[in-house]
Protein backbone atom coordinates (compact mmCIF):
# COMPACT_ATOMS: atom_id res chain seq x y z
CA UNK A 1 0.00 0.00 0.00
CA UNK A 2 1.42 3.56 -0.99
CA UNK A 3 1.93 5.77 1.66
CA UNK A 4 0.16 9.06 0.56
CA UNK A 5 -0.93 12.41 2.19
CA UNK A 6 -3.18 14.80 1.29
CA UNK A 7 -1.53 18.07 0.11
CA UNK A 8 -5.01 19.84 0.21
CA UNK A 9 -8.38 19.65 -1.24
CA UNK A 10 -8.32 16.81 -3.79
CA UNK A 11 -4.49 16.16 -4.37
CA UNK A 12 -2.41 13.68 -2.75
CA UNK A 13 1.03 13.11 -2.91
CA UNK A 14 3.09 10.23 -2.10
CA UNK A 15 5.19 10.24 1.18
CA UNK A 16 8.95 8.95 0.26
CA UNK A 17 12.03 9.08 1.69
CA UNK A 18 15.79 10.01 1.52
CA UNK A 19 18.70 7.13 2.67
CA UNK A 20 19.25 9.77 5.63
CA UNK A 21 15.89 8.71 6.83
CA UNK A 22 16.28 5.05 6.76
CA UNK A 23 18.69 2.57 8.96
CA UNK A 24 20.17 -0.50 8.84
CA UNK A 25 19.14 -3.19 11.38
CA UNK A 26 21.68 -5.41 12.38
CA UNK A 27 20.55 -9.45 12.32
CA UNK A 28 21.49 -11.97 14.84
CA UNK A 29 24.59 -13.00 12.94
CA UNK A 30 27.64 -11.46 12.60
CA UNK A 31 31.01 -12.53 10.34
CA UNK A 32 34.11 -11.47 10.22
CA UNK A 33 34.85 -8.86 7.50
CA UNK A 34 37.52 -10.50 5.49
CA UNK A 35 34.80 -13.35 4.89
CA UNK A 36 32.65 -10.48 2.86
CA UNK A 37 32.87 -9.91 -0.65
CA UNK A 38 31.66 -6.29 -2.40
CA UNK A 39 32.86 -7.94 -6.03
CA UNK A 40 29.76 -7.39 -8.67
CA UNK A 41 29.64 -8.16 -12.45
CA UNK A 42 28.03 -5.99 -15.29
CA UNK A 43 27.77 -8.28 -18.02
CA UNK A 44 30.40 -9.60 -18.87
CA UNK A 45 32.78 -7.49 -16.74
CA UNK A 46 33.71 -7.86 -13.32
CA UNK A 47 34.81 -5.30 -10.44
CA UNK A 48 35.76 -5.86 -7.20
CA UNK A 49 33.88 -3.05 -5.62
CA UNK A 50 30.40 -1.45 -6.30
CA UNK A 51 31.56 1.62 -7.62
CA UNK A 52 30.91 3.87 -10.76
CA UNK A 53 32.33 7.23 -11.09
CA UNK A 54 30.18 10.38 -12.10
CA UNK A 55 31.14 10.92 -15.38
CA UNK A 56 32.76 14.25 -14.61
CA UNK A 57 35.36 15.79 -15.80
CA UNK A 58 36.45 17.37 -12.15
CA UNK A 59 36.53 13.37 -11.66
CA UNK A 60 37.88 11.50 -13.99
CA UNK A 61 40.09 12.44 -16.47
CA UNK A 62 42.31 9.09 -18.72
CA UNK A 63 44.64 9.31 -15.64
CA UNK A 64 42.58 8.60 -13.05
CA UNK A 65 39.67 6.29 -15.07
CA UNK A 66 42.61 4.27 -15.12
CA UNK A 67 43.77 4.34 -11.55
CA UNK A 68 40.29 3.81 -10.52
CA UNK A 69 39.74 0.52 -12.72
CA UNK A 70 42.90 -0.71 -11.18
CA UNK A 71 41.48 -0.26 -7.79
CA UNK A 72 38.48 -2.05 -8.89
CA UNK A 73 35.81 0.32 -9.54
CA UNK A 74 34.01 1.76 -12.86
CA UNK A 75 35.37 5.00 -14.21
CA UNK A 76 32.98 6.82 -16.71
CA UNK A 77 34.65 9.22 -19.31
CA UNK A 78 32.29 12.07 -20.33
CA UNK A 79 32.69 11.92 -23.96
CA UNK A 80 31.14 15.02 -24.32
CA UNK A 81 33.36 16.77 -22.01
CA UNK A 82 36.88 18.85 -22.11
CA UNK A 83 39.07 15.73 -22.55
CA UNK A 84 37.18 15.38 -25.82
CA UNK A 85 36.91 19.35 -27.08
CA UNK A 86 40.26 20.55 -25.74
CA UNK A 87 43.85 19.17 -26.20
CA UNK A 88 45.07 20.71 -23.28
CA UNK A 89 42.39 19.49 -21.09
CA UNK A 90 44.42 19.90 -18.39
CA UNK A 91 45.21 23.79 -18.96
CA UNK A 92 40.95 24.15 -19.69
CA UNK A 93 39.98 22.44 -16.21
CA UNK A 94 42.73 25.44 -14.72
CA UNK A 95 41.19 28.19 -15.89
CA UNK A 96 38.21 26.91 -14.23
CA UNK A 97 39.88 26.37 -11.04
CA UNK A 98 41.88 29.96 -11.41
CA UNK A 99 37.75 31.51 -12.05
CA UNK A 100 36.57 29.85 -8.86
CA UNK A 101 39.59 30.56 -6.42
CA UNK A 102 38.85 34.26 -8.21
CA UNK A 103 36.36 34.77 -5.21
CA UNK A 104 35.33 37.86 -7.43
CA UNK A 105 32.23 36.62 -8.95
CA UNK A 106 30.30 33.51 -8.15
CA UNK A 107 29.29 32.73 -11.26
CA UNK A 108 32.92 32.67 -12.62
CA UNK A 109 33.56 29.32 -12.72
CA UNK A 110 30.03 28.58 -14.70
CA UNK A 111 30.26 30.44 -17.14
CA UNK A 112 34.05 29.50 -18.01
CA UNK A 113 32.99 25.74 -17.95
CA UNK A 114 30.02 27.11 -20.56
CA UNK A 115 32.66 28.88 -22.90
CA UNK A 116 34.66 25.70 -22.87
CA UNK A 117 32.10 23.90 -23.69
CA UNK A 118 31.43 25.86 -26.39
CA UNK A 119 34.04 24.56 -28.44
CA UNK A 120 33.64 21.63 -30.84
CA UNK A 121 33.62 17.80 -29.83
CA UNK A 122 36.83 16.67 -31.76
CA UNK A 123 36.98 12.49 -32.22
CA UNK A 124 40.68 12.12 -32.30
CA UNK A 125 40.64 13.94 -29.19
CA UNK A 126 37.91 11.58 -27.64
CA UNK A 127 39.75 8.87 -29.27
CA UNK A 128 43.02 9.86 -27.55
CA UNK A 129 41.17 9.67 -24.13
CA UNK A 130 39.62 6.29 -25.07
CA UNK A 131 43.48 4.93 -25.75
CA UNK A 132 45.05 5.53 -22.80
CA UNK A 133 42.06 3.89 -20.53
CA UNK A 134 42.67 0.98 -23.02
CA UNK A 135 46.35 0.59 -22.85
CA UNK A 136 46.15 0.38 -19.44
CA UNK A 137 43.80 -2.71 -19.61
CA UNK A 138 41.18 -1.37 -17.46
CA UNK A 139 37.41 -1.75 -18.45
CA UNK A 140 36.44 1.25 -20.83
CA UNK A 141 33.51 3.26 -20.37
CA UNK A 142 31.90 6.43 -21.67
CA UNK A 143 28.85 8.51 -21.21
CA UNK A 144 27.02 10.01 -23.56
CA UNK A 145 23.68 12.42 -23.45
CA UNK A 146 20.44 11.04 -25.26
CA UNK A 147 20.58 13.86 -27.56
CA UNK A 148 24.00 13.17 -28.64
CA UNK A 149 23.75 9.81 -28.85
CA UNK A 150 23.56 8.50 -32.09
CA UNK A 151 26.07 10.85 -33.13
CA UNK A 152 29.04 9.96 -31.08
CA UNK A 153 28.48 6.13 -30.13
CA UNK A 154 30.19 5.19 -33.29
CA UNK A 155 33.35 7.15 -32.78
CA UNK A 156 33.25 5.29 -29.16
CA UNK A 157 33.04 2.13 -30.67
CA UNK A 158 35.86 2.42 -32.74
CA UNK A 159 38.10 3.74 -29.87
CA UNK A 160 36.91 0.60 -27.96
CA UNK A 161 34.10 1.39 -25.27
CA UNK A 162 33.21 -1.27 -23.67
CA UNK A 163 30.25 0.16 -21.80
CA UNK A 164 28.72 2.42 -23.07
CA UNK A 165 26.64 4.99 -20.50
CA UNK A 166 23.41 7.03 -21.80
CA UNK A 167 22.36 9.56 -19.33
CA UNK A 168 20.80 12.38 -19.11
CA UNK A 169 19.12 14.48 -15.47
CA UNK A 170 15.99 12.64 -16.49
CA UNK A 171 15.91 10.44 -19.33
CA UNK A 172 12.88 8.19 -20.78
CA UNK A 173 12.33 5.41 -23.24
CA UNK A 174 10.03 7.28 -25.48
CA UNK A 175 11.48 11.27 -26.02
CA UNK A 176 8.95 12.74 -27.67
CA UNK A 177 9.68 15.57 -29.94
CA UNK A 178 9.59 17.18 -33.63
CA UNK A 179 12.54 16.05 -34.80
CA UNK A 180 13.63 11.97 -34.82
CA UNK A 181 13.81 10.98 -31.10
CA UNK A 182 16.19 8.36 -29.43
CA UNK A 183 14.50 5.54 -29.93
CA UNK A 184 16.28 3.88 -26.67
CA UNK A 185 15.25 0.40 -27.60
CA UNK A 186 16.28 0.04 -31.33
CA UNK A 187 19.11 1.91 -30.42
CA UNK A 188 20.84 -0.20 -27.56
CA UNK A 189 19.19 -3.29 -29.80
CA UNK A 190 21.96 -2.24 -32.29
CA UNK A 191 24.96 -2.04 -30.28
CA UNK A 192 27.45 -5.23 -28.92
CA UNK A 193 28.29 -3.38 -26.00
CA UNK A 194 25.81 -3.41 -22.45
CA UNK A 195 24.32 0.06 -22.47
CA UNK A 196 23.67 1.48 -18.73
CA UNK A 197 20.76 4.08 -19.18
CA UNK A 198 19.30 6.96 -16.97
CA UNK A 199 18.07 8.75 -14.14
CA UNK A 200 14.82 7.62 -13.59
CA UNK A 201 13.59 8.13 -10.19
CA UNK A 202 10.14 5.86 -10.55
CA UNK A 203 9.15 2.48 -10.79
CA UNK A 204 7.77 3.16 -14.09
CA UNK A 205 10.64 4.57 -15.58
CA UNK A 206 12.83 1.83 -14.49
CA UNK A 207 10.41 -1.05 -16.26
CA UNK A 208 10.50 0.92 -19.25
CA UNK A 209 14.35 0.87 -19.45
CA UNK A 210 14.73 -2.50 -18.25
CA UNK A 211 12.29 -3.39 -20.96
CA UNK A 212 14.79 -1.58 -23.46
CA UNK A 213 17.31 -3.90 -23.31
CA UNK A 214 19.41 -1.71 -20.42
CA UNK A 215 22.47 -3.92 -18.45
CA UNK A 216 21.73 -1.15 -16.00
CA UNK A 217 19.49 1.32 -14.60
CA UNK A 218 20.75 4.69 -13.24
CA UNK A 219 18.12 5.83 -10.14
CA UNK A 220 18.80 9.47 -9.47
CA UNK A 221 20.57 12.40 -11.06
CA UNK A 222 23.59 13.02 -8.89
CA UNK A 223 22.20 14.91 -6.01
CA UNK A 224 25.29 16.04 -4.18
CA UNK A 225 26.12 19.83 -2.56
CA UNK A 226 27.17 21.06 -5.99
CA UNK A 227 23.74 20.07 -7.81
CA UNK A 228 20.46 22.54 -8.13
CA UNK A 229 18.48 20.43 -9.76
CA UNK A 230 15.86 20.77 -7.16
CA UNK A 231 16.05 24.42 -7.16
CA UNK A 232 15.95 24.80 -11.07
CA UNK A 233 13.45 22.44 -12.12
CA UNK A 234 11.81 21.67 -9.09
CA UNK A 235 12.70 17.84 -9.36
CA UNK A 236 13.59 15.82 -6.46
CA UNK A 237 14.53 11.73 -6.20
CA UNK A 238 13.85 10.50 -2.74
CA UNK A 239 16.75 8.09 -3.24
CA UNK A 240 15.20 5.29 -0.76
CA UNK A 241 12.18 4.85 -1.83
CA UNK A 242 13.23 5.42 -5.53
CA UNK A 243 16.14 2.35 -5.59
CA UNK A 244 13.31 0.62 -3.55
CA UNK A 245 11.44 0.78 -6.64
CA UNK A 246 13.62 -0.02 -9.33
CA UNK A 247 14.44 -2.81 -7.25
CA UNK A 248 10.69 -4.03 -7.64
CA UNK A 249 11.10 -3.17 -11.29
CA UNK A 250 14.05 -4.95 -11.40
CA UNK A 251 12.12 -7.98 -9.88
CA UNK A 252 9.47 -8.16 -11.96
CA UNK A 253 11.15 -7.76 -15.36
CA UNK A 254 13.51 -10.70 -13.86
CA UNK A 255 9.93 -12.63 -13.75
CA UNK A 256 8.67 -11.32 -17.20
CA UNK A 257 11.56 -12.00 -19.00
CA UNK A 258 12.50 -15.37 -17.15
CA UNK A 259 15.65 -14.57 -15.84
CA UNK A 260 16.85 -11.52 -17.50
CA UNK A 261 19.03 -9.44 -14.68
CA UNK A 262 18.91 -5.63 -15.00
CA UNK A 263 21.25 -3.92 -12.51
CA UNK A 264 20.63 -0.64 -10.53
CA UNK A 265 22.82 1.75 -9.64
CA UNK A 266 22.35 4.96 -7.44
CA UNK A 267 23.16 8.04 -8.33
CA UNK A 268 22.95 10.73 -5.63
CA UNK A 269 22.08 11.60 -2.11
CA UNK A 270 25.05 9.96 -1.19
CA UNK A 271 27.23 12.05 1.58
CA UNK A 272 29.12 9.12 3.32
CA UNK A 273 30.17 5.22 3.40
CA UNK A 274 26.88 4.73 5.48
CA UNK A 275 24.97 6.46 2.67
CA UNK A 276 26.59 3.65 0.28
CA UNK A 277 25.59 0.95 2.59
CA UNK A 278 22.19 1.84 2.77
CA UNK A 279 21.65 2.45 -1.26
CA UNK A 280 23.19 -1.72 -1.38
CA UNK A 281 20.58 -2.24 0.98
CA UNK A 282 17.63 -0.31 -0.45
CA UNK A 283 18.35 -2.76 -3.51
CA UNK A 284 21.55 -1.02 -5.41
CA UNK A 285 23.91 -3.42 -6.80
CA UNK A 286 26.82 -0.37 -7.31
CA UNK A 287 26.71 3.41 -6.11
CA UNK A 288 27.87 6.40 -8.37
CA UNK A 289 30.33 8.59 -6.78
CA UNK A 290 31.44 11.84 -7.82
CA UNK A 291 32.11 14.32 -5.29
CA UNK A 292 33.08 11.65 -2.58
CA UNK A 293 36.05 11.04 -5.27
CA UNK A 294 36.94 14.94 -5.53
CA UNK A 295 38.40 14.81 -1.75
CA UNK A 296 41.56 12.96 -3.15
CA UNK A 297 45.09 14.44 -4.38
CA UNK A 298 44.44 13.29 -7.69
CA UNK A 299 41.65 14.85 -8.18
CA UNK A 300 42.20 16.95 -12.01
CA UNK A 301 39.98 19.75 -10.67
CA UNK A 302 42.15 19.66 -7.37
CA UNK A 303 39.69 19.52 -4.94
CA UNK A 304 36.71 20.99 -6.77
CA UNK A 305 33.40 19.23 -8.14
CA UNK A 306 30.79 19.77 -10.45
CA UNK A 307 28.62 17.20 -12.41
CA UNK A 308 28.27 17.84 -16.36
CA UNK A 309 24.88 20.23 -16.02
CA UNK A 310 26.92 22.83 -15.21
CA UNK A 311 28.31 23.20 -18.80
CA UNK A 312 24.87 23.73 -19.90
CA UNK A 313 24.50 26.85 -22.19
CA UNK A 314 21.28 28.39 -21.10
CA UNK A 315 20.00 26.40 -17.99
CA UNK A 316 22.88 25.40 -15.34
CA UNK A 317 21.82 22.90 -13.06
CA UNK A 318 25.23 22.17 -11.30
CA UNK A 319 27.46 24.95 -8.95
CA UNK A 320 30.89 24.47 -8.31
CA UNK A 321 31.37 23.23 -4.95
CA UNK A 322 35.23 23.19 -3.64
CA UNK A 323 36.87 21.02 -1.08
CA UNK A 324 40.22 21.79 0.85
CA UNK A 325 43.27 20.52 -0.57
CA UNK A 326 44.15 17.03 0.38
CA UNK A 327 46.95 14.47 0.08
CA UNK A 328 44.60 11.59 0.41
CA UNK A 329 44.99 9.10 -2.61
CA UNK A 330 42.20 7.66 -4.27
CA UNK A 331 43.31 4.40 -2.56
CA UNK A 332 42.85 5.89 0.59
CA UNK A 333 39.52 7.31 0.05
CA UNK A 334 38.13 3.73 -1.28
CA UNK A 335 40.03 1.40 1.40
CA UNK A 336 41.49 3.68 3.85
CA UNK A 337 43.29 4.05 6.71
CA UNK A 338 41.36 6.68 7.63
CA UNK A 339 41.64 8.68 10.69
CA UNK A 340 38.25 10.67 10.19
CA UNK A 341 35.13 9.78 12.13
CA UNK A 342 32.54 10.74 9.49
CA UNK A 343 32.68 8.13 6.59
CA UNK A 344 34.11 10.36 4.12
CA UNK A 345 37.63 8.13 3.66
CA UNK A 346 37.49 4.08 4.08
CA UNK A 347 34.22 4.10 1.89
CA UNK A 348 34.53 0.45 0.50
CA UNK A 349 36.00 -0.91 3.79
CA UNK A 350 33.32 0.68 6.14
CA UNK A 351 30.82 -0.77 3.28
CA UNK A 352 32.40 -4.34 4.34
CA UNK A 353 32.46 -3.85 7.94
CA UNK A 354 28.48 -2.83 7.46
CA UNK A 355 27.84 -6.18 5.45
CA UNK A 356 29.75 -8.57 8.00
CA UNK A 357 28.34 -6.64 11.51
CA UNK A 358 25.12 -7.73 9.93
CA UNK A 359 26.08 -11.05 9.06
CA UNK A 360 25.82 -11.06 5.19
CA UNK A 361 28.79 -12.35 2.34
CA UNK A 362 27.65 -10.57 -0.71
CA UNK A 363 25.81 -7.57 -2.29
CA UNK A 364 23.39 -9.58 -3.23
CA UNK A 365 22.84 -10.90 0.14
CA UNK A 366 23.27 -7.51 1.60
CA UNK A 367 19.95 -6.37 -0.11
CA UNK A 368 17.73 -8.03 2.01
CA UNK A 369 18.96 -6.99 5.51
CA UNK A 370 16.28 -4.98 7.09
CA UNK A 371 15.73 -1.62 7.20
CA UNK A 372 13.80 1.17 9.27
CA UNK A 373 12.46 4.60 9.07
CA UNK A 374 13.48 7.08 11.69
CA UNK A 375 10.70 8.67 13.41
Amino acid sequence: MRDLVEIGMGREARRAYDLNQVEIVPSRRTRSSKEVSTAWQLDAYRFEIPLVTHPTDAVVSPATAVAIGKLGGLAVLNAEGLWARHADAAGALKKVVEAADSGEDPSAAIRALQELHAAPIQPDLLAEALRTVREAGVTVAARVSPQRARELTPALLAGGVEILVVQGTIISAEHVSKGEPLNLKDFINSLDVPVVAGGVGDYRTAMHLMRTGAAGVIVGYGESSATTTDDVLGIGVPMATALVDAAAARRDYLDETGGRYVHVIADGGINGSGDIAKAIACGADAVMLGEQLADSGDSPADGLYWTSAAAHPSLPRSDVTGFAPSDRTLEQVLFGPSSTPYGTVDLFGALRRAMAKTGYSDLKEFQRVGLTVRG
